[in-house]
């Protein structure tokens, strides 16, 4: 990636038309102007954020691509600092220049923090599409797919799930069995199959990328970066082989850099994710099993837990073979995760949790007295 020199007074020739050209393949449109208008009479230039590494960020504006310390905006809350996809107002002066403002995001994917504080991490910054690359070199994971559609709800962005390396499985009864698999698992979700090998698939996933901006999502070894490089059209992301023991592969991204299609849009490559946890994404779960939500509206108690009460809509459609009971208990999984995220920055809801406990407990209680008695106490 080049980086152009420093010199003085870079951004005093450009104007908003300047930019609206210079930027429009990076996705600079009439709302992000309006949003930076103010920062036009501070002499500061827009820029859009693709690359950020130790405190300092790559940024492309009409000028070329500047590096930008970014110190200024480098607060202590991790949900705000400066990542890739950010619109920025850029202080010309200065080697490095310094990020001074960032536009407010219309997106944003997130996750938790690996510690055991209730953080978030941004991954990507005002993103359209949310691509969850799968291997079909690998066994489908069917719990990951669904943990990474919840966040990619969450953000505000499309999710889609593009299923790579399809020419490893080239016999099509056993492809279309495993597409339908995951969309079962990704309701209202778009599946394609791809191979960035024989091509199959790629003008279709190219015209979705083509309308936005899109970041690529999934493990080491799912194939993002041989993605991103077929949608380029040049080998611009470092590939190496997976494993032949578990089809898993080393970390070759290791920043989120955000690159220009040639036909279109712009796409974020991320390093493969090992860890994926929630971060308040109970909307984004709500959406990725529709189906089971949709079910309990026709449950007889309105706090139904699913299980053994009489009139569970859920568990008749399981019965009945309607809905798996993996989904279920997926379901169930990113619940409980998501309230134990929340609840530790939630003093209130954290006492609503203890209370059901003691509820459930309560009602374990008196059935297995029942059971032994046959009666109620």
């Amino acid at each position: 990636m080049s980086v152009s020199g420093s010199g003085s007074g870079r951004g005093a020739g450009s104007t908003p038309t300047d930019t609206a050209t210079a930027l429009a393949p990076y996705g600079w449109d009439e709302g992000w102007a309006e949003a930076f208008a103010p920062y036009y009479a501070q002499g500061l230039l827009p820029g859009r954020v693709i690359r950020v590494d130790r405190g300092q960020c790559d940024v492309v504006t009409a000028e070329g691509t500047v590096r930008a310390d970014t110190a200024f905006v480098t607060p202590h809350d991790p949900m705000r600092v400066v990542c890739t996809g950010d619109w920025v107002a850029v202080q010309p002066e200065g080697n490095p220049c310094h990020v001074r403002a960032y536009l407010p995001r219309r997106t944003a994917f997130v996750r938790s923090t690996s510690s055991r504080r209730s953080e978030g991490q941004i991954l990507a910054a005002n993103v359209d599409h949310a691509v969850v690359a799968v291997s079909l070199a690998a066994e489908l994971e069917l719990a990951r797919v669904e943990r990474f559609l919840a966040l990619a709800w969450e953000s505000g962005a499309q999710p889609l799930v593009v299923l790579t390396k399809a020419d490893l499985v080239p016999d099509p009864v056993t492809r279309s069995h495993l597409v339908a698999d995951v969309e079962t698992s990704a309701p209202g979700v778009p599946v394609y199959a791809v191979s960035a090998r024989t091509g199959e698939g790629l003008d279709v996933l190219a015209a979705v990328a083509a309308g936005g901006t899109s970041v690529l999502l999934g493990q080491s070894g799912a194939g993002k970066s041989t993605l991103a490089n077929a949608l380029l059209g040049e080998d611009v992301m470092d590939v190496r082989a997976v494993r032949d023991a578990d089809g898993k592969g080393r970390h070759t991204t290791t920043t989120r850099n955000l690159l220009a299609l040639p036909g279109g849009g712009v796409l974020i490559d991320t390093p493969g994710l090992r860890g994926v946890g929630l971060y308040d994404a109970a909307t984004g779960v709500g959406q990725v099993f529709a189906e089971i939500e949709e079910l309990a509206e026709g449950c007889r108690f309105h706090d139904c837990a699913h299980e053994s009460e009489p009139g569970c809509a859920v568990q008749e459609a399981i019965a009945e073979g309607e809905l798996p009971h993996r989904r279920l208990e997926s379901y169930r999984k990113l619940l409980r995760e998501n309230q134990r995220i929340v609840a530790q920055s939630d003093a209130r809801l954290r006492s609503e949790i203890r209370k059901d406990w003691k509820r459930k407990d309560a009602q374990a209680r008196a059935a297995m007295e029942f059971k032994r008695g046959g009666h109620w106490r």
